[in-house]
């Protein structure tokens, strides 16, 4: 008989990937505040009342609660509904979790920490400094603290579900290209590690399986920056001759990104090599099979 996974805020980065790498194996419930899809149905997972309610109607073996306000003028802007949403929520699922004996996988972020490093692995120790990323923090710290079984996984950069609903760095690149942009300004002064979706999804999936529990980095593999990954989309879509690519600092877009971003996002797997369970791919492996995949018109001449 196959388990049953009721997803929570099933409506945006993970969706998709989730959704595809799951469905075949297990029975799901996807819910969302934004009702997006035929596949979703409604749910306001701040209010706990309705939110137990509706996991326990389903009796599911596993509890995700996928994601949260991840644009981060909003956050600085909006902080109340930013703690609402991307901590008290959480802790209404470890309370729900804890109640059904089901374990718990959260979404936490590589922006915890406070980038006075290069690089940071699964025992680094956070040290958020702005709204989103203490939200963040808070519910990490809720759901290590009182839940009795748990996952954490942490992402930033993701690469995901195209121009449907990818938001990121990624799709603003391809708008523009598409709007017959020639030039392109490009910070050089941001370095991270890309996610895709897809792999990030499969490797969960892997954990799940295997029973492993507690913390782990999950992000692609090789460290990058915005300017190194905007030449290989660029080399990819055969534009290297027509576009030019001008450097700019961080400062020439304060006007419309004015909450602070660090100049370093990298994570490493260190924990998920130890494992040998570690599916990310490398970056640029990652980036063409999701532009081959959800940009196919954009390799039409």
């Amino acid at each position: 008989m196959k388990k049953k996974i009721y997803i929570a805020w099933c409506g945006g980065m993970l969706w998709e990937a989730f959704y595809k790498q799951f469905k075949d194996d297990y029975i799901i419930k996807c819910t969302d505040i934004d009702v997006n899809d035929d596949r979703l149905s409604y749910l306001d997972f701040r209010n706990l009342n309705e939110y137990k309610k509706d996991v326990f109607d389903f009796k599911p073996d596993y509890l995700f609660h996928l994601w949260a306000h991840t644009d981060l003028e909003y956050c600085e802007k909006n902080p109340d509904d930013t703690y609402l949403t991307n901590t008290i929520s959480v802790e209404n699922a470890c309370y729900i979790a804890n109640e059904l004996n089901i374990p718990l996988l959260y979404i936490c972020t590589a922006w915890i920490f406070d980038w006075k490093k290069e690089t940071y692995d699964d025992r680094s120790h956070p040290n958020p400094l702005w709204i989103y990323a203490k939200a963040k923090h808070q519910a990490e710290i809720f759901v290590k603290e009182n839940i009795k079984k748990y996952l954490i996984c942490r992402a930033w950069w993701m690469m995901w579900w195209g121009e449907k609903k990818d938001k990121k760095f990624i799709n603003k690149i391809i708008k523009q290209i598409k709007a017959w942009k020639k030039e392109l300004f490009i910070v050089n002064d941001k370095t991270g590690t890309p996610t895709y979706t897809h792999d990030f999804a499969k490797n969960v999936k892997i954990l799940l399986e295997k029973e492993y529990r507690w913390l782990y980095n999950m992000v692609c593999e090789g460290l990058t920056d915005r300017l190194e990954v905007t030449k290989e989309l660029i080399s990819l879509l055969w534009l290297g001759n027509d576009i030019k690519i001008t450097e700019v600092s961080s400062k020439h877009f304060s006007d419309e990104y004015f909450a602070p971003r660090p100049d370093c996002e990298r994570l490493i797997n260190k924990k998920l090599s130890l494992r040998w369970i570690n599916m990310m791919r490398d970056w640029r492996v990652a980036l063409k099979e999701y532009i081959e995949t959800y940009y196919q018109d954009l390799f039409k001449k």
